[in-house]
């Protein structure tokens, strides 16, 4: 069975908007490793429209055109993922072929991507992860803690509702020349 795997940057202050602070060459290498592992991505509306087309259009860029060598990288393994799956209401259409839309049954749909065979199932972002990690549905969590506080921004599990507290094992950390620590829970 595929496991379905969040994993995200956040400031120390829980902070997770992009657009607060970037991550160092290191943290994009892990990324991007961990991009490799991924047959699929489940995103909310706000995650995809921050993921695609940005990436996609990035993995096009030829070599040397780029200061940020390690975001090309990351690109090109986001490119190669094979299914992006975009829960989302009000969405029409997609970009994309490997795009689909689901308007309903989040429990059903993640369940059956799970069944499926090949590579491990990944996900971002703070609504849609809040709605996974309530219904159990997130087996491992790789979070990114960077050594920086902004003080604003949307939150880590921001608008969580569970019903009882999910206990994780760390099973794994590492720490970057930066100063981040990456951290690796999974349930128990």
């Amino acid at each position: 069975m595929r496991k379905l795997v969040y994993a995200i940057n956040t400031t120390l202050d829980g902070c997770i908007d992009h657009t607060k602070f970037y991550p160092d060459e290191d943290t994009m290498a892990y990324f991007t490793q961990l991009t490799r592992d991924a047959g699929a991505f489940l995103y909310g509306r706000k995650t995809y429209e921050l993921m695609v087309p940005y990436w996609p259009d990035v993995a096009k860029t030829p070599p040397g055109q780029d200061d940020r060598s390690v975001d090309i990288e990351f690109a090109r393994a986001f490119d190669a993922v094979e299914k992006i799956v975009v829960f989302w209401q009000s969405l029409e259409s997609a970009e994309g072929e490997k795009t689909s839309i689901v308007r309903t049954g989040l429990q059903d749909e993640i369940l059956k991507l799970k069944q499926e065979p090949g590579k491990n199932i990944f996900t971002g972002g703070v609504h849609l992860a809040s709605q996974m990690a309530e219904l159990g549905l997130i087996d491992e969590y790789h979070i990114v803690v960077h050594p920086i506080i902004v003080g604003e921004g949307r939150r880590l599990f921001d608008g969580i509702n569970l019903q009882e507290k999910l206990q994780l094992k760390l099973v794994g950390s590492k720490v970057f020349n930066s100063g981040a620590v990456a951290l690796r829970y999974v349930k128990e």
